[in-house]
């Protein structure tokens, strides 16, 4: 059967964005995909459409998931902004005293929300079943030296940054990053994003399907840091359909969820720090996210970065209309973006995966959309 108009709804001044979505999954720039905006704290689009597999055989409902890849990030940032008992500016080592070794000692917190710890690869060649063991994973980049001065470039910390970030929110709780997640955040505002999903959710998964061979990151290696990035270990789509990786709490890529949640979170952010008439962060905290930490061209990605505590800044190669924008992105596609001005956030969730690692233009798209509609552009 034909899915290529969304179900769902979009209030009536946001009738282009449900255009433009209608318009990828006719043109099948999208299989399945779902996108949410929510502004003054109201969600005024919420759509969703196509299917939840390649083969076409199962539609993507109301409650259909993915994993958004770098996108959790982004929850995992939300979740460390505004503690009381962590300071950016302090030493790693404060926290995780391990983290000293191989002269890390003045690596700071903020270097590793920044993505300058100089940590964005693993020195040990580990297998992907390594990912699976937390003491291992860490314990691992407690103990290496960084690849370069921290704090002087930013390099892309594409699946180091969970673990580094993960384990200083283990040591000031006692608790996993997804258990935190899930007691603070997903929990008391009902939100279907998870950071270890429970085996009894996984029917609702979407399966990803891979981007064309030849034109990921990982095939367009030009330095040794990027290889390392890319390649240990490397990146294997179909790991996203095990119940090893959707179970585990892998805080910078194995994030499962929908539009609709990514984008009900980020309402927090948006703001001020409440969403749901609860208050989360103070305004304070949310605005942290804000203050440049490093800038230049990002050492894995191969491009100009502008990063914050936890999110990319507007600015460089992603001109934003409204300043105090945040946002990041997944591999394949999926990105959230928080416009404090505007006090809207957006997000979107897809299947099918285009090469680049931290979103594309279907994203943007609609983000453009929204923005248009706004009267902001």
């Amino acid at each position: 059967m034909a899915r290529d108009t969304a179900d769902g709804f979009a209030h009536d001044r946001f009738s282009p964005v449900r255009e433009a979505f209608d318009a990828n999954l006719a043109s099948g720039a999208d299989v399945g995909a779902a996108f949410c905006a929510t502004l003054e704290g109201e969600t005024v689009v919420d759509l969703w459409g196509g299917f939840a597999d390649e083969a076409r055989t199962r539609s993507w409902e109301q409650d259909t998931i993915v994993n958004v890849y770098s996108t959790t990030k982004t929850m995992t940032a939300l979740l460390i902004a505004d503690r009381g008992e962590l300071d950016f500016d302090a030493p790693v080592a404060r926290y995780w005293p391990e983290f000293a070794a191989a002269g890390k000692e003045n690596v700071k917190v903020s270097h590793l929300m920044s993505h300058s710890a100089g940590l964005s690869g693993w020195k040990e060649p580990i297998t992907k079943d390594d990912l699976y063991d937390w003491d291992k994973a860490t314990s691992l980049l407690a103990a290496q030296a960084p690849y370069w001065e921290p704090g002087t470039a930013p390099g892309y910390h594409a699946m180091t940054q969970g673990y580094l970030v993960g384990e200083v929110v283990r040591r000031i709780t006692g608790k996993s990053l997804g258990t935190v997640f899930r007691e603070e955040i997903a929990g008391p505002l009902g939100a279907d994003f998870h950071i270890g999903l429970p085996a009894s959710e996984d029917a609702r998964v979407a399966d990803l399907i891979p981007p064309p061979p030849g034109s990921t990151i990982s095939d367009r290696a030009e330095s040794e840091l990027q290889a390392n990035m890319s390649n240990n270990p490397g990146i294997d789509v179909s790991e996203t359909r095990t119940r090893a990786w959707r179970g585990a709490e892998i805080p910078a890529a194995g994030g499962t969820g929908n539009a609709r949640s990514v984008a009900e979170i980020h309402a927090i952010l948006a703001n001020g720090g409440v969403a749901k008439g609860r208050r989360f962060l103070s305004e304070a905290g949310c605005r942290k996210a804000l203050e440049l930490q490093v800038e230049g061209q990002d050492l894995i990605l191969g491009m100009p970065a502008r990063f914050g505590l936890g999110f990319g800044l507007a600015g460089g190669v992603t001109p934003l209309p409204n300043p105090n924008t945040i946002f990041w992105g997944g591999y394949g596609g999926s990105i959230a973006i928080i416009d404090m001005d505007a006090r809207t956030s957006f997000a979107y969730v897809m299947n099918k995966m285009a090469p680049t690692t931290t979103g594309d233009m279907r994203g943007f798209g609609l983000a453009m959309a929204m923005w248009d509609a706004l009267g902001v552009i």
